[in-house]
């Protein structure tokens, strides 16, 4: 989605050369009508007439699972840190090459392939629970709204239950591309993670911060 007509007909007709079938919408509008339907990945401008990119991001990143990846000229890191923390799963800035753009698309997509592909089970610990398979996270038998960012930090942490992760390496690991500057971005979703627990479990933190070395995943009484 891109209110330049001109850069969504150009990203098309480059893509439909890679046999890719492609969509543009100029509008938040036209986007929140044609997300009625499933895509394989959306990639989003922020700035836009009336609804910007990062506020439709907000309102369908619970009702997506696909990548959404970023494409702005804002270049700020505040911009990116936003983006990332919305449920945005990838950031390029303006102008950019299609090579690169192709490059980041399939290197999603095929994360989607292997995450698709594996084995289903549930993981528990303390009182939440995940269903791997339908990423979604229960607490008290209550399911949490949660992004597919917030879901694999969770995932991440509760697979290593009592290790420390430094910033850098849950970045790493959860959104999987290696920058300091979207360090913050763990820090935002942390602590959303622990509002949404906390409304359900107050017996339990869950992300505990360990000072000077990172966060880990901790239940009391559970080895």
């Amino acid at each position: 989605m891109d209110d330049n007509k001109d850069i969504c007909k150009t990203i098309q007709a480059y893509f439909k050369n890679y046999n890719y079938t492609v969509e543009t919408v100029q509008d938040c509008k036209e986007a929140l009508n044609i997300l009625k339907r499933e895509f394989d990945l959306i990639i989003l401008d922020i700035m836009m007439p009336g609804m910007d990119g990062i506020e439709l991001c907000k309102l369908i990143r619970n009702k997506v699972n696909c990548p959404i990846i970023f494409v702005s000229a804002k270049i700020l890191e505040e911009d990116k840190i936003e983006a990332l923390s919305v449920g945005g799963d990838d950031y390029i800035t303006k102008p950019f090459s299609f090579k690169e753009l192709k490059a980041r698309i399939e290197s999603h997509l095929r994360r989607e392939d292997r995450l698709k592909n594996k084995t289903c089970y549930i993981v528990s610990s303390g009182n939440v629970l995940l269903d791997i398979d339908s990423n979604e996270v229960f607490c008290n038998g209550e399911k949490l709204i949660v992004t597919k960012k917030e879901f694999n930090l969770i995932k991440f942490l509760i697979m290593n239950k009592n290790v420390v992760f430094s910033k850098d390496k849950i970045f790493n690991n959860v959104w999987e591309v290696n920058s300091e500057s979207y360090l913050e971005t763990v820090r935002e979703c942390i602590k959303n993670i622990r509002k949404k627990l906390k409304i359900l479990d107050k017996e339990n933190s869950y992300i505990a911060t360990v000072y000077g070395r990172g966060y880990k995943w901790e239940v009391k009484n559970e080895k």
